[in-house]
Order: structure tokens, then C-alpha cells, then sequence
């Protein structure tokens, strides 16, 4: 039997709070913790396929241009080279999240520096790596190529669905008591997740098995079948443990589409997996952003005008890029609007989503233009925000569901002692030490994604949980658990969870923060059947039902699940869809930031000396989960603050950096103890668990509140990102 249920109205039922269980919400170890710590869990490169030979990608040496011959003549046959892939399926580039079909195909057309143009394959790796690198490649250079997003001559383009003037905001701006207009800068970040991309394909037949590290298997075995021209019957996809992903893997990439071609063409298992400097290279970036934005306000610091106007680049005829303006459009009021985004085609690797694209570099920027607007008023920018929170949204005219931005900012606020706070820039000193405080707040889009779930009440009282969605160390195996567990009265160890493979129901993929509520939705939905039917055998209504530790009835007359079923098996499919509850409601997730710093008044050098992130993302359904992916955010936002760039060569546009030796994201003592607090809320418009996404959020301003602190600290406004000690040397007082 199939629940079938689409997002057309709120769900206020909250039945989760209902259930006797007391899993839903606590902070249960994961189930596949123990398997990942003591290497028991099989990662994309660790398969044990028989008769397996390595490959290794071929990078372009030219940034635009054709291949016109790969010269692999007298080197197949020796040192171990079984073969030379040139086919004409070959990648480009990867697939953008959610594509559902090929990216641009064709590797003898060259876009940018680094790209995989051919596959060589050997019986080792060390074998294949030593040909691909010495493997003769002649080009035919393109000499209009476009390596620097500001350039005069760099061609641009105006997505229409993101231009916006609403009122008149130059003559907010004249007329405004006070206003910011400042142009801000951030780099591009790669995703540089722990575990390189990694594919081993083999065929049996006309059936293909692909074993990888992807994130949105739903997507990417249509992905792989469209690249291959083959239909998706014929592929069976496994990618149970993914280490890392942060959109990098959302798209089916260059490694497994070689892979699967050579496999194909050798008759054997071939596996390839990127150096890390090709994960750099031929992954996704986070766009490089400028970012012109544009504040006006009255004397009681209410805005009267927004204006974030910017520049992001991609590929020709690449249709991402960067939302940066998404959560301008929603956070906070002012009648007069100029939003826009501009984006530069230049030939650099391919740009797309990183964790939180839009908000992570967006958010940061608009937070750091609240912190100079609250200081030219004169006003705490902790209230500045609070007087600027809309009731409705300011473009569009639609309410908004839960929101605990409020919440946010004066919890964090008690908790950080903000009010005894120094407020005078630069009067703050320990020794060489200059002490400052910032803050910033949060916000991320939240989206439900269509689901299914496969759920199995066994025989003998145990469940089992199926679907293609994965974990990408976010906690979906104790999510997924947990929901099945609290719905059918069962404890954690009696529920087995089975997740990256697309033989299983297609679930959301993990992308957009939307997996868990998706999902966990679909499973919800698929339990509250088997509710119904356990019902029916005990002769009461679902809603009387009682489960908990393995039993169903009421008080004394409970008894246990495997005696009420007789050996039979109820089986139930979840469906979520999103419906007009998306539509009808502006929905998102809130938070706020503290930060302390320390900046070395000779060096320049900055430390994070403390950190609170407070967050209300709809039900937290683990906390120890949800706590870490804030962590991780919030470290991210130390590293986009402070460290992380990826750097371009404007001569070719070459990674100058593509390591991580030299890409600095944070390390142990770069990060001080960090205290998250995640807020109770239930958001009924958000899906029929009352959740909402927050594994993005924790980045969505958290670099603002490490560089309004430092600003606190020098009295140094930092516009360009990162704030590396060579931004600081020259300003520092004293």
C-alpha cells in the first residue's frame, strides 16, 4: 500500500509530540557510527571488485580551444596501459544538482583549464596515473578566452528571474537620515569534502553497476543514463556512505561516465577517483561574488531602502549561478528594493552549488552592511534587526510560516552577555591583543522535495526502513531510524535502515537541506499505514492506538507486535510531494551569531575566541545531528571569514591553490569551543513532521559576525574576503 500525500495545507497535527517512544528529538548515536569509526562501512574507493583495474583522468592544458589528437600510439600494451578513452560521452563538466539528464558532453571541446578530456587505464593506479600525465595531447588554441569576472571585456548576462526595482531606491537612499553603500568582495570556495569523488563501474551484459560517491542518486542514475545513452533500467547505482559531499557530489561527475565507458570497453571493473587536485578542478566552485550593497533609513534605524546588486560568474552558457540576493528578498524590510544579479562568462572551472549557495556568501555580506548601517545610527545591531524584521514579505506579499529570528537574537544575546559588551572600536586590550565582539544573523530557504520510503513491519516485530536517499555524514541512518522508531514503538536496535541504492523507493537526495524533512516525511507517512493496520487487527481507531517498547494496545491489555502480527509482514510506501504550502508561504530557516576575536595588534593575525550560534529550524529530530551540522557551518563561516580562497591565474585561469597544503580551510586551533542552542519550533507549513532543513544554515552569516567583530576589535572594516592579517597590518591603531 502507498500514503500518498501532497503539501497543499498545513499539518498542525503534530503527531510526533504525540508518540510514547522518546526517540524523535534525542540525541541518538548514529547506527552507522560504529561501522565508519572501526572502516566497516564501504566507501566509494574501498569495493572489492574482482578483476579491477585503475583509471586515471587526462587534464586539458589549455583554458579554450579543441583537442585535435591524443597522441596514445606505442603506449597501450605497456607498463600496464590497457587503454586510452577518448569517446565522445566523456564529461566536460559535471552535472548541476537536480539536472536529471547530461551535462555538456564532447571532450575534444576544451572550456576551461584542467578539464578531463581522455581516461587512461591501467592495471594499477600508479601505472595509469604515470600515462595520464605523460599521455601527448596537441590543441588547438581559442585565444578570446576570459579568465577575470571584473574585466572590461569579460561578456555578461542579466538573468531576468532575478532583476528587481520596487519603488525608487536612489531617492531612499537622498532622503535617508542614515545609509551604507559599500562593495564588498568574497572569494571562490571549493567543497574540498574529506573523501575525493570516486566511481567503480562494471558491466554484466547491458547492465551496468556503478558504485560511487554522489549525493542525489534519484537524479544521477538518469544523469549516468542519458550520458551513456542507455535507460536507467540498466543501472544499478550503490552509494551507501558518502564522506562529504557539500554539493560537489550532486551531480553525477566526469569520473563516473569515463568509468563506466572504459569499463564497457576493456570488459573489465574499472575504477577511477580524483586526485584532489582534480577534485578541484573538475568539481564545482562557489562562485567568486561582488556585491554592491545599499542601505537607507530613517532616524528610528526602520529601513526605507535594500539594494544588493551583484556580480558572479560561471561558464558560457552554463545556466547556475550564484543566488546571492535569495535571502535579501525575504530577511528584512524597506519599501524600496534593487536587488539583481550579474553573471560574468569567463573560462574557469565550473560553478555551482556549494554548501548554502546563495546565503553562505550573500548573507555574510548583507549581515557586515547591518553591523555599518546599526553603527551610523547609532543604534545596537541587535535591535537594528529586530526593528527591521518584516510581517509580511516585502516583495511578494505573502506571510511567512514559523519564524524564530527573534527568538535568535535575544537568546543569543543573554547567552553572550552582549550587552556588556564594549562598544567603542579599538578601546578593548589584553597585552597585544585587541578584543572585539560582532554579531550577524541567519537565514536559509527551506525547501520540501519530493519523497518516497519503503517501510517493513517484520514478523517478529522489527522494521525495516528502504530508500535511495543518502548520507553524506549528516545523520540520515539515525534520522530515518528514529522517525520508524517513534511511529511504530519500537526502539532503535530493532530497526534496520538501508539507504544509497537505487534499486530502493527514490528518495530527495541530500541537497538543499532538504533531505531529512523529505524523507523523514515519507517515512512518517509510510508508518502511519502500518498504524492503521495494526489498528484494524486490534479491532480500535489509529488515533486510540498506543505504541511503545515493542507493544500495541492501551496499559495492561498491550502486547506485543510479533503475537498481534501471526507471522505476517505489513508493508507501506511513503510519497511526499511539496504543495502549496511552498507556494502560499514565504518559509525559511533563522538564527543568530556571536563571535569574540582577538587580533594581534603587531601581527595582524586574528583568533576566534568564542563562538554561539543559536538556530530554529521547525522539529530538531536529533539533536546530537543537528548540533554537529551547525558546528560544521559555523566553522565553515571561521574558514570563509578568515582562511578560505581559491585562487585564479587571470593568465589561463589555472587553480593556483587546488590543495589543500595551500586552500586553508580551519584547522583544530583555528576553532575555539563553539555552543550551539537550537530553538523549539514546529512549523505546520513546512512539511507533516513539523521540520524544516538546517544543515545549510549554520553557515548563512557566520562569517559576518567574526569580521563585525574584528571591526569591533580595530576599528578596520574588512570588504574583501578573507580577512587575512595583510588586510589589517596597515590600519591597526597603535
Amino acid at each position: 500500500m502507498t500514503a500518498h500525500h501532497k503539501m497543499d495545507q498545513a499539518d498542525s497535527r503534530n503527531r510526533l509530540d504525540d508518540m510514547v517512544q522518546g526517540l524523535v528529538g534525542s540525541p541518538m548515536d548514529r547506527p552507522d557510527g560504529p561501522l565508519k569509526v572501526s572502516g566497516r562501512a564501504t566507501y566509494a574507493h574501498e569495493w572489492d571488485v574482482p578483476g579491477m583495474v585503475h583509471g586515471v583522468l587526462v587534464r586539458a592544458t589549455i583554458s579554450k580551444g579543441r583537442v585535435t589528437d591524443v597522441v596514445s600510439r606505442g603506449m597501450i600494451g605497456k607498463n600496464g596501459v590497457l587503454a586510452v578513452i577518448t569517446d565522445d560521452r566523456l564529461l566536460r563538466r559535471p552535472a548541476q544538482g537536480g539536472a536529471n539528464e547530461a551535462p555538456p558532453q564532447g571532450s575534444k571541446q576544451v572550456d576551461y583549464f584542467g578539464q578531463p578530456i581522455a581516461l587512461v587505464v591501467a592495471e594499477t593506479f600508479e601505472q595509469a596515473r604515470h600515462a595520464a600525465n605523460t599521455l601527448h595531447v596537441h590543441y588547438e588554441a581559442e585565444g578570446n578566452a576570459a579568465f577575470d569576472p571584473e574585466a572590461e571585456d569579460t561578456e555578461t548576462d542579466l538573468p531576468d528571474d532575478d532583476q528587481l526595482d520596487q519603488g525608487n531606491l536612489d531617492q531612499a537612499m537622498k532622503d535617508a537620515a542614515f545609509s551604507v553603500d559599500q562593495v564588498y568582495r568574497t572569494p571562490g570556495h571549493n567543497s574540498a569534502a574529506m573523501e575525493p569523488h570516486c566511481a567503480i563501474a562494471s558491466w554484466d551484459g547491458d547492465k551496468l553497476t556503478l558504485r560511487g560517491s554522489y549525493q542525489m542518486l534519484n537524479y544521477n542514475i538518469n544523469e549516468l543514463a542519458d550520458a551513456l545513452h542507455i535507460v536507467p533500467d540498466n543501472i544499478h547505482m550503490l552509494s551507501p556512505y558518502v564522506g562529504g559531499g557539500f554539493g560537489s557530489k550532486l551531480g553525477i561527475s566526469p569520473e563516473a561516465v569515463s568509468a563506466a565507458l572504459a569499463a564497457k570497453e576493456i570488459g573489465k571493473p574499472v575504477c577511477v577517483t580524483l586526485s584532489r587536485p582534480q577534485v578541484f578542478e573538475t568539481t564545482m566552485r562557489r562562485s567568486e561574488t561582488r556585491q554592491h550593497v545599499r542601505l537607507a533609513c530613517g532616524t528610528d534605524g526602520v529601513l526605507t531602502g535594500v539594494g544588493h546588486e551583484c556580480l558572479v560568474s560561471n561558464l558560457p552558457e552554463e545556466g547556475f549561478y550564484e543566488p546571492v540576493t535569495q535571502a535579501t528578498h525575504f530577511m528584512y524590510g524597506g519599501k524600496n528594493r534593487k536587488l539583481g544579479i550579474e553573471v560574468a562568462r569567463v573560462n574557469r572551472t565550473c560553478g555551482g552549488s556549494v554548501r548554502a549557495p546563495g546565503e553562505a556568501v550573500g548573507m555574510q555580506v548583507l549581515e557586515n552592511a547591518m553591523d555599518e548601517l546599526a553603527e551610523a545610527a547609532g543604534i545596537d545591531p541587535v535591535e537594528l534587526r529586530k526593528r527591521n524584521i518584516p510581517d509580511r514579505h516585502p516583495e511578494q506579499d505573502l506571510p511567512y510560516s514559523s519564524r524564530r529570528f527573534v527568538e535568535a537574537l535575544d537568546e543569543g544575546g543573554r547567552l553572550f552577555d552582549w550587552d556588556k559588551r564594549n562598544k567603542k572600536p579599538g578601546a578593548l586590550r589584553e597585552g597585544d591583543w585587541l578584543i572585539g565582539h560582532g554579531m550577524a544573523g541567519a537565514a536559509r530557504v527551506n525547501i520540501l522535495s519530493e519523497a518516497k520510503a519503503k517501510v517493513t513491519l517484520q514478523a517478529d516485530g522489527s522494521a525495516l526502513v528502504e530508500t535511495d536517499m543518502t548520507d553524506i555524514g549528516t545523520g540520515t541512518y539515525a534520522i530515518l531510524t528514529q522517525i520508524a522508531g517513534e511511529m511504530l514503538g519500537l526502539p532503535a536496535d530493532r530497526i534496520e535502515t538501508r539507504l544509497g541504492d537505487t534499486d530502493l523507493p527514490a528518495g530527495p537526495g541530500s541537497g538543499g537541506s532538504w533531505g531529512a524533512a523529505s524523507a523523514g516525511s515519507a517515512v512518517f507517512l509510510a508508518c502511519e499505514d502500518i498504524r492503521k493496520e495494526i489498528a484494524k487487527k486490534l479491532g480500535t481507531d489509529e488515533s486510540d492506538l498506543r505504541l511503545g517498547d515493542g507493544k500495541a494496545g492501551k496499559g495492561e491489555a498491550a502486547r506485543p507486535i510479533a503475537e498481534i502480527l501471526a507471522g505476517e509482514t505489513i508493508t507501506a510506501t511513503g510519497h511526499i510531494e511539496p504543495g502549496k504550502t511552498l507556494e502560499e508561504m514565504q518559509q525559511a530557516t533563522y538564527g543568530s551569531y556571536f563571535a569574540e576575536v582577538a587580533v594581534n595588534a603587531v601581527t595582524g593575525e586574528t583568533r576566534v575566541r568564542r563562538m554561539l550560534g543559536v538556530f530554529g529550524a521547525g522539529r530538531i529530530l536529533n539533536e546530537k545531528t543537528a548540533t554537529s551540522q551547525c558546528y560544521g557551518g559555523m566553522i565553515w563561516g571561521i574558514g570563509s571569514a578568515l582562511t578560505e580562497e581559491m585562487v585564479f591565474d587571470n593568465r589561463d585561469g589555472h587553480i593556483v591553490n587546488h590543495d589543500l597544503a595551500e586552500y586553508h580551510i580551519p584547522v583544530n586551533l583555528d576553532v575555539p569551543q563553539i555552543e550551539v542552542v537550537l530553538l523549539e519550533e514546529r512549523d505546520e507549513w513546512a512539511s507533516p513532521i513539523q521540520a524544516k532543513g538546517i544543515g545549510e544554515l549554520g553557515i548563512c552569516g557566520a562569517a559576518a559576525a567574526v569580521t563585525n567583530a574584528i571591526y569591533n576589535a580595530t576599528g578596520i572594516r574588512v570588504r574583501e574576503y578573507p580577512a587575512t592579517l595583510d588586510k589589517l597590518l596597515a590600519d591597526l591603531p597603535s
